[in-house]
């Protein structure tokens, strides 16, 4: 892993950086494992604006990656470590005895030749997918399942890893990177390790261009438009907005709680993650 800085030849490339790739063993995708996506711009099937912002940007080929890891007992082979313009962590190619292949997101230190195994308990190393009551306290995982077989929704960002802190009848407690401590079922599966491409965090865009490419649009102030268009906008001069900060709709856009109260899951939250401002817990 290794980041590179350009020469400071125009003001774009002054503070630009990008990864050097150096894990990577080819850049060309398993062409049975991929598929097209279909671009929308932010607009949902009534051709409205759901999501502001998004438009343009580099096609790109979607790679079908097993999240669920239920193809137990059979051994399988890291064939290749590759990138995926889809996320931010890389991928690594699986070559199972059975002649199967599938995409993993590809665990910190696992390399070409390396052996995986998938199963509801099996020896906890690098790359392995077991169940949480399985899986020994302490030790790094992610991609980790919510509800029992449905896959893994949980720790799948470049670099990230939680911990397993507690365990309790069938409940296992984990911290996960943002500083949450909540409780799943000991038969949801993760896998062992951190993932893959922690220097991500570290890449700087650099310029407005590389946002373009990544089909981000440049984002504008609410107070900037008219009022017509937002509830900030308007006002003789420079004005301050008149209200506190909200979005097009007038929801607060700080201080309030979006998230719902009802929601199934915040039962087993047992602390809730912490405030960027206030650092995020160091695992």
């Amino acid at each position: 892993m290794g980041i590179r800085s350009y020469k400071p030849t125009s003001s774009g490339r002054r503070h630009g950086s990008v990864n050097v790739y150096a894990e990577l063993t080819t850049a060309r995708p398993e062409k049975s494992l991929c598929g097209r996506i279909k671009k929308n711009g932010g607009r949902n099937h009534h051709g409205v604006t759901t999501s502001r912002f998004r438009g343009g940007g580099a096609r790109r080929i979607y790679r079908f990656i097993d999240f669920k890891r239920d193809k137990d007992k059979v051994p399988a082979r890291v064939a290749t470590v590759e990138y995926d313009p889809n996320r931010n962590c890389f991928i690594s190619l699986l070559h199972y005895a059975d002649g199967e292949k599938r995409y993993i997101l590809a665990p910190l230190g696992l390399g070409v030749g390396s052996e995986v195994l998938s199963d509801t308990a099996c020896e906890p190393k690098t790359g392995n997918a077991i169940e949480l009551s399985a899986v020994p306290s302490g030790m790094e995982i992610h991609n980790i399942e919510m509800i029992p077989g449905g896959g893994g929704r949980l720790v799948r960002g470049a670099g990230g890893a939680a911990r397993i802190v507690a365990k309790e009848g069938r409940w296992v407690s984990v911290v996960l990177p943002s500083g949450e401590m909540r409780m799943l079922n000991g038969r949801c599966r993760a896998t062992i390790g951190r993932l893959s491409n922690p220097d991500h965090q570290n890449i700087k865009i650099g310029k407005a261009g590389r946002k373009r490419h990544m089909g981000r649009r440049p984002h504008v102030r609410g107070k900037a438009m008219n009022p017509v268009a937002h509830p900030m906008g308007g006002g003789e001069g420079r004005a301050n907005g008149g209200r506190d900060p909200c979005s097009p709709t007038g929801v607060l856009a700080k201080g309030g709680k979006t998230r719902k109260p009802r929601k199934p899951s915040n039962k087993r939250i047992i602390r809730r993650r912490k405030n960027k401002r206030q650092g995020q817990l160091v695992l």
